[in-house]
């Protein structure tokens, strides 16, 4: 009977050792790590596999692709820079591997901890991130929840920034499929962070934890690893191929290696059910509510710390409220002519302040003349007043040579205008002699003789006729176009000076205007007063074009000035008597 009851126990004991021996050879996870799993074509959002995806579960470090949206949308907002530099709390320092190795109260750069929470997922770096976006970790968490609600992840809570378990700490496989779709649409310039097999963190190299899938499987390219002792080990997985891209995550995997085999059935599972030609629907943009949108579009503080001393860029992001319908536009000839009126009228304006704020002309140039001829002349009673009376008669005169005389004592008619060549001329009539040179240069044409220097006059009858009336003459008048008083009598002889030989001038183009080329003179004369403010501005029209001349200088001045000009890229040609 004992021997018996002692075979029943035996064959008991086996069949036990054979069922923990099964138990533990066998591929699923264990009851410890509860298994979940879901698969969705990224592209329209659609499930094409899913298993216990909607049981509470600890989400271990697939919590930092939270922070990291945070984060993102912080420098969306304008809150943060890549440069901004965060002061590392003691909290954050404390924080258990995987760690970046910050100490409390160092600074360092967002970049560098973003980096490190992504691809190292190291968990001091994402809790220095969300104690300085939050304030503190209850206040970060409290932002995440708000977060993971308006993007629609609808059985998240949240209790710290890096993961680590903690009571409440709770997500589903939903909600992480949901949230690694989100950073792919939502963030697309910082995405490949998610890629990248190592980065410069600041203080060191770091490597991605998800290095092994990402070279095992064709199209991979993120996203998060996870691994707690109560969550197992957990990734949130994308890949791409042709058109196609899907996104899946699996909670529980018993190891890494069972994790990554498991992560790849279900990407091929979803590759062989996603059609090719699905059209893209990108998520809607995050719904928060009234009260939290406040909160995170309220004025920003003051200026954070940057590296470099890099300043803070805003950035606002808003939608249109309305879409008026645009004004209808108005008639093109209408707009064409009135700025070309307003054109010419700056032009003038320019031109007018020009002239009044340079330096006065020099004696005896055209510009000289122009000041004068816009001064206001004197009273008529004025200029009769100081005239003297003509010399008496000398005795004994005979009666035959009185006419002649009297011709060259009497006064003119008419006062001449301050300024003019008339005036010029009776101020030089008392000239005793001529220059032998009169006579020829007397039958010279007008155009040329250049009034660059004082011109003397021998003799001059007075006219028949009373003088033309005064007028201001413009700026650019040429002296040929002046009024003159015509005698008729004998002409007014006078001698040009020729003194230095001031026969030169410089060429500096044609134009379709007048007014083009004056605005280039004037310009000119500005800037180039060392070499041409003696010179005579000269606009000519010549076949169908106004040409842009300084005149009045000698051949070294003129040589000199298109030097100067031309080392500026200013077309000129000196010109020569």
């Amino acid at each position: 009977m004992t021997t018996r009851l002692g075979h029943h126990a035996r064959n008991f004991v086996c069949l036990v050792a054979m069922i923990v021996v099964a138990a533990c050879s066998s591929p699923q996870p264990s009851g410890a790590a509860p298994y979940a799993a879901i698969v969705q074509d990224a592209r329209t959002g659609e499930v094409l596999h899913a298993e216990n995806a909607d049981t509470r579960l600890h989400p271990a470090s697939l919590t930092k692709m939270l922070t990291l949206y945070i984060a993102f949308e912080e420098i969306q907002r304008g809150r943060l820079t890549l440069d901004t530099l965060v002061t590392v709390t003691p909290s954050a320092a404390a924080k258990p591997p995987s760690r970046l190795g910050l100490k409390a109260g160092q600074k360092i750069a967002v970049r560098y901890l973003i980096r490190a929470a992504a691809i190292r997922s190291a968990n001091d770096a994402a809790s220095a991130l969300g104690d300085h976006i939050g304030g503190s970790e209850a206040g970060f968490a409290r932002r995440m929840d708000a977060t993971a609600k308006a993007i629609g992840m609808r059985n998240s809570t949240f209790k710290n920034a890096n993961g680590l378990t903690a009571n409440g700490h709770l997500s589903t496989a939903r909600d992480m499929n949901t949230l690694g779709r989100r950073l792919f649409y939502d963030f697309p310039q910082y995405y490949n962070l998610f890629s990248r097999r190592t980065a410069d963190a600041g203080m060191m190299q770091v490597n991605n934890t998800n290095n092994r899938f990402l070279d095992a499987y064709k199209g991979a390219d993120g996203i998060k690893t996870g691994f707690t002792n109560a969550a197992g080990f957990n990734l949130t997985a994308s890949a791409e191929r042709g058109n196609v891209r899907i996104v899946a995550t699996v909670f529980g995997g018993a190891s890494t290696a069972a994790r990554n085999a498991k992560m790849a059935k279900l990407m091929d599972l979803g590759f062989s059910r996603a059609p090719s030609n699905a059209p893209t629907q990108v998520p809607p943009a995050p719904n928060y509510s009234a009260d939290v949108e406040a909160v995170l579009m309220a004025e920003a503080d003051t200026l954070p710390e940057v590296a470099n001393g890099a300043g803070k860029t805003i950035r606002l992001q808003t939608a249109v409220a309305s879409s008026p319908r645009p004004v209808t536009r108005p008639d093109a000839g209408k707009v064409a002519a009135a700025e070309v009126a307003v054109a010419a009228i700056e032009d003038s304006i320019a031109a007018a302040l020009a002239e009044a704020m340079g330096e006065p002309p020099a004696p005896g140039t055209l510009d000289a003349q122009v000041v004068a001829l816009a001064e206001p002349a004197a009273p008529v009673a004025e200029q009769v007043a100081t005239i003297a009376p003509p010399p008496a008669r000398p005795e004994g005169l005979a009666p035959e040579s009185a006419p002649a005389v009297m011709a060259e004592a009497a006064p003119p008619a008419e006062l001449a205008e301050p300024g003019t060549l008339e005036a010029q001329a009776l101020a030089l009539a008392a000239e005793p002699t001529l220059d032998a040179q009169a006579a020829q240069l007397a039958g010279l044409p007008s155009d040329e003789m250049m009034v660059t220097e004082p011109m003397q006059v021998a003799a001059v009858m007075a006219p028949a006729e009373p003088a033309a009336p005064k007028r201001n003459a413009p700026i650019f008048d040429r002296v040929d176009e002046a009024p003159q008083v015509q005698a008729e009598a004998e002409p007014v002889v006078i001698r040009l000076s020729t003194s230095n030989a001031r026969h030169w001038g410089v060429h500096l183009g044609r134009f379709n205007s007048r007014s083009e080329a004056e605005r280039l003179l004037l310009k000119t004369q500005l800037t180039e007063s060392a070499t041409l403010n003696e010179g005579l501005r000269k606009v000519v029209q010549k076949g169908g074009g106004f040409e842009a001349n300084f005149m009045g200088l000698t051949q070294d001045q003129a040589d000199l000035a298109c030097r100067r000009l031309q080392a500026r890229a200013v077309q000129c040609f000196p010109m020569g008597p």
